[in-house]
């Protein structure tokens, strides 16, 4: 699975958040979260959806899969 790592920051410094602070609400070592942000590590499917969850947007952004970061649930339906 290859993380948009840049997405993750990104989400977080708009959210006006530490990495100990997005850390904690996650219930993970700060240090876990920053192998995420920087590359070293990849989160779990189950940490990847907390994650996405946490800042109302799709796991699909947060992969890469799409550039767009509302959730599909906010989108509004095909026509």
């Amino acid at each position: 699975m290859q993380m948009q790592c840049n997405r993750m920051r990104d989400l977080r410094e708009n959210a006006e958040l530490s990495q100990a602070e997005l850390a904690a609400a996650l219930d993970i070592a700060q240090t876990t979260y920053s192998g995420y942000e920087r590359g070293f590590r990849e989160p779990s499917l189950e940490m990847l959806c907390r994650i996405a969850d946490f800042f109302h947007t799709s796991t699909d952004y947060l992969l890469g899969r799409t550039d767009d970061p509302a959730p599909p649930a906010d989108k509004p339906p095909r026509r």
